[in-house]
């Protein structure tokens, strides 16, 4: 089974003293491609730098963009920036970007000018969007119908809203990313019940690392971090959660994510 982890924070300074370390174990467990999370114009710069330092394999991509939690960071010059970056090849998606209501590090209306701006970059170069949502979709669906049709694509990252939201998502033909959000017997019961109503071609699997570690993991790390390697227990968890095998868990959700982001086939 070879998974593809389409959102993994390798900038975190946690991962500093291992990343080849850690990129190794993740190879061996059988995630074949990982997506590299941007979430500043800097940290998606250290992104780009780091898939092409570690990688001449066509195993490391990233998305670059303005997470809304660095909205305020986002000025008249972004937008310039941001299409430099997504000149680069190893550059696929516009990203993670959205919009934050429930911490509200960055004024909403500054979440709000820098989504729709990143929103506008995408629908010019057409390319697909990588998207941040908390407490925030009625707002966001606003915004972002205005862009839909413009848009390749666009995937809710870290999904763990309610029914009725996960419908909307649908009805706008969003992608769903899934994380070990799905393996927590405590708040997870909802996404567990929820995951087989996504369809085939819409899901994607991701580990959001180091965030997100996943609950039903065993043995667990003793430095509780979560990292690509454990991306297989969120399979096992979405497969058991759908009524499916997990070889074709892994099969549809990585044809999905090659699709969505335009990754190549590796030579073997």
């Amino acid at each position: 089974m070879q998974l593809i982890d389409i959102g993994v924070n390798l900038t975190h300074p946690s991962f500093a003293p291992e990343r080849e370390a850690l990129l190794a174990r993740a190879f061996q467990a059988g995630v074949e491609q990982l997506v590299v999370t941007g979430t500043s114009l800097d940290d998606s710069e250290a992104a780009l730098g780091l898939c092409q330092a570690l990688d001449d394999q066509q195993r490391l991509f990233c998305t670059a963009g303005v997470h809304p939690h660095e909205a305020s960071q986002w000025n008249s010059a972004s937008a310039a920036v941001l299409r430099g970056l997504l000149a680069e090849p190893r550059v696929r998606a516009v990203g993670e970007c959205g919009l934050d209501f429930n911490r509200d590090f960055s004024p909403r209306p500054q979440q709000e000018k820098a989504f729709e701006e990143q929103l506008a970059v995408a629908s010019e170069l057409h390319r697909p969007v990588f998207i941040h949502e908390r407490d925030a979709s009625e707002r966001l669906l606003a915004i972002l119908k205005d862009f839909r049709d413009r848009l390749p694509a666009a995937v809710v990252h870290c999904f763990t809203g309610e029914r009725r939201t996960l419908y909307r998502y649908l009805d706008l033909d969003l992608h769903i990313g899934i994380t070990g959000w799905i393996c927590d017997e405590r708040r997870g019961t909802p996404l567990q019940e929820l995951v087989r109503e996504i369809p085939r071609g819409r899901l994607m699997l991701e580990s959001d690392a180091p965030y997100l570690l996943p609950r039903s993991l065993r043995p667990k790390p003793k430095h509780g971090r979560n990292e690509p390697a454990f991306l297989p227990e969120v399979l096992r968890c979405v497969a058991l959660h759908r009524g499916e095998d997990e070889a074709d868990v892994a099969a549809h959700t990585s044809a999905c994510a090659r699709a969505f982001f335009g990754l190549p086939r590796r030579a073997e």
